[in-house]
């Protein structure tokens, strides 16, 4: 990528971003020639290209793969074979994705350039933002950045997120002074290796500064979450540090020590007062904003399985700052932006850049209806693969990206939805990550159905001053028939109230009749499968799990909840930590398509 792209500022900005979405399929014909131009003569691209530079034998003899396809190529790399097996630019890291969803985290390369790609993008932010929302340089930002200890690949390459990977480069740490990115935190305590340490000076440095915080945030929501139950356990300590003006001895990473140390600079107890009359008040309900009170709006991902955040989010900020989601991107490739951030989050729809890599679509329904008929692992027909250009409205797609870094035609796993076009170039909606599903017999529910079946039943906790802050599910089949487990985390906003057994049976078969055709089928005429179950665990529990994934080697920056439980670790975890356990009462209700 040509380096000017990087100091794309303003009115600048926008019209880079009107000038690729102007001539997107123009554009993207140039990325992928430029891709064959410098990968040509790779050993994976070499084996069904014969050395050709056409896009049209890249488009017929090129097929699509998955993960397990690529991955022997990647671990050659990673154990010392050179980059060229797949890329012709040196590969000087390794990635690894969160993993939380499928598993076990994912390796992928990446080359220099990447870090160009993604700088871009981060660049075409605030642009977008200052059209919204004026004022944003006359104050700071409180967002929580994480990094994560690294490794290294046998053959010495880092081994680390990607998250990890921007905020140790050089394009971060040595960014130039921008008044509408200046952070609450030190670089050196966004750099800590230590999540409680980096945590805990993030938030001391966003209270010192809560009079001229402009806007709160974090990567996902879940980690803005975790944020405010952190501060609800320490905010005594960290009113005590502002008071004498002496850090908390617990903070013994030097770095941290020393940038906090000169922002605590002398005692404050007016300051410490204030947020003591805050944060002991009986209701946290709208803290945010009496915390800070200046934030004019919460940055952080929103769409998906994040989208279980969103209530608990309105509750801490009484529903007075608007949630924005920025961007879409992944390990693999950053994709594009919301040029309407301050939409409704149910709304958002990013407009992908057609210079941030190839894009093809796997089609999976028209008209609004979504269709998993073609599985995650199974041999996709290259006629099938539609143009970023090519899309319809209303459709839905599978991602399918071709990088300079040497992923050929490789699916993703997202699911997208057409929401409409900026010029020429696709604005999709964030549906669900398609390899998250619970089966037990020839039912198989994805993450967009189980995401929506729960958003139904929890409105049924609402009349009683409940709120659902988190879940995950699992399909048991230590008995006959198998069932749906699903773990709910309830916290009850007046400790006056609690909920009976009878309404958490009526959430099971609410859930159960917003599950598809097929499940209901299963459960209903088959007995194929038996009735669903929740689990109520104990305040906390999830955090636990958040602490266990993260020691297995997950990042605090890109964790998501996964949706479904693999690791039975993980599953006795929570197990451990049930208070009250309850099955749907009846069948759901199912009706023959002939009936």
């Amino acid at each position: 990528m040509d380096g000017k792209k990087l100091e794309y500022k303003g009115e600048d900005a926008l019209k880079e971003i009107e000038k690729l979405t102007a001539k997107a399929g123009e554009v993207q014909h140039g990325i992928l020639k430029e891709i064959l131009e410098r990968n040509v003569a790779t050993e994976y691209l070499n084996k069904y290209m014969k050395g050709s530079k056409d896009v049209s034998e890249f488009r017929s003899c090129v097929p699509v793969i998955t993960y397990k396809n690529i991955y022997p190529y990647i671990q050659r790399i990673a154990n010392g074979e050179d980059s060229s097996l797949i890329t012709g630019q040196a590969i000087t890291e390794m990635l690894c994705s969160s993993g939380t969803s499928a598993g076990e985290p994912k390796i992928m390369p990446s080359i220099a350039e990447d870090l160009d790609r993604r700088t871009f993008l981060y660049n075409l932010i605030m642009p977008i933002m200052n059209q919204y929302i004026s004022g944003l340089d006359e104050g700071k930002a409180m967002y929580l950045y994480f990094v994560k200890a690294e490794t290294s690949t046998p053959c010495g390459l880092p081994f680390r997120t990607v998250l990890t990977s921007y905020y140790k480069s050089k394009h971060f740490k040595c960014r130039t002074r921008d008044p509408f990115n200046d952070f609450t935190s030190p670089g050196q305590v966004i750099l800590c290796n230590d999540s409680y340490q980096s945590m805990y000076c993030q938030l001391l440095a966003g209270l010192v500064h809560r009079h001229q915080v402009m806007r709160l945030g974090a990567v996902f929501a879940s980690a803005l979450l975790r944020a405010i139950s952190f501060l609800e356990r320490k905010w005594v300590q960290l009113c005590n540090d502002i008071r004498t003006g002496q850090l908390d001895l617990s903070i013994i990473d030097p770095a941290c020590r020393s940038s906090m140390i000169a922002i605590l600079s002398s005692p404050n107890p007016h300051l410490a007062d204030e947020i003591e009359g805050i944060c002991s008040r009986p209701s946290w309900k709208g803290i945010l904003c009496h915390l800070w009170p200046r934030a004019k709006y919460i940055e952080a991902v929103v769409t998906g399985s994040m989208a279980q955040y969103i209530p608990a989010l309105e509750y801490y900020s009484a529903g007075k700052l608007p949630l924005v989601c920025t961007m879409y991107a992944s390990s693999e490739c950053y994709f594009g932006v919301n040029l309407k951030p301050l939409c409704d989050p149910a709304e958002v729809a990013f407009t992908l850049l057609p210079n941030m890599g190839y894009f093809e679509f796997l089609p999976l329904g028209e008209n609004g209806t979504l269709s998993m008929d073609i599985d995650e692992e199974e041999g996709v027909s290259n006629d099938k693969l539609v143009d970023l250009v090519n899309v319809k409205v209303r459709c839905y797609y599978e991602l399918v990206v071709t990088t300079f870094s040497g992923l050929c035609r490789y699916r993703i796993g997202d699911v997208l939805q057409v929401a409409g076009f900026h010029n020429q170039a696709p604005q999709f909606r964030f549906i669900c990550r398609r390899n998250v599903v619970l089966s037990v017999d020839n039912d198989k529910t994805n993450e967009e159905d189980l995401q929506r079946s729960v958003t139904t039943a929890k409105k049924l906790l609402e009349p009683y001053n409940a709120l659902l802050v988190e879940y995950t599910s699992y399909a048991d089949t230590s008995s006959v028939p198998g069932h749906y487990v699903l773990f709910w985390e309830i916290q009850m906003v007046d400790s006056a109230t609690s909920i009976d057994a009878k309404l958490l049976e009526e959430c099971c078969i609410t859930v159960e009749e917003e599950l598809d055709y097929v499940y209901r089928q299963c459960r209903s005429r088959e007995k194929t499968v038996g009735p669903l179950e929740i689990r109520v665990v104990e305040p906390g529990t999830f955090e636990a799990l958040m602490d266990f994934f993260i020691n297995q080697g997950g990042s605090i920056n890109q964790y998501k909840t996964p949706r479904c439980i693999k690791s039975s670790t993980a599953l006795k975890l929570l197990n451990s930590h049930v208070l009250v356990s309850l099955c749907s009462p009846r069948d759901p209700k199912w009706i023959p398509l002939n009936g």
